[in-house]
């Protein structure tokens, strides 16, 4: 298993920042960006917003 990880090119450019950059996208899906500030520890929501991708059916759906 371990040798499989390490042989996958996928995984070799793995960083620590990738991971971040998942949790946050799911964690948008759940919290208010107000509320998702004091999780990630940003402090501008201008830059937490780059992790923020909603789905048009998700909006759509909130607006109906």
């Amino acid at each position: 298993m371990l040798k499989r990880i390490s042989t996958d090119p996928f995984l070799m450019d793995l960083r620590f920042h990738d991971l971040r950059h998942e949790a946050t996208s799911r964690l948008a899906e759940i919290f208010p960006l107000h509320e998702l500030t004091k999780i990630t520890g940003h402090q501008d929501t201008r830059m937490l917003i780059r992790y923020y991708h909603p789905k048009i059916e998700d909006l759509a759906r909130k607006l109906s």
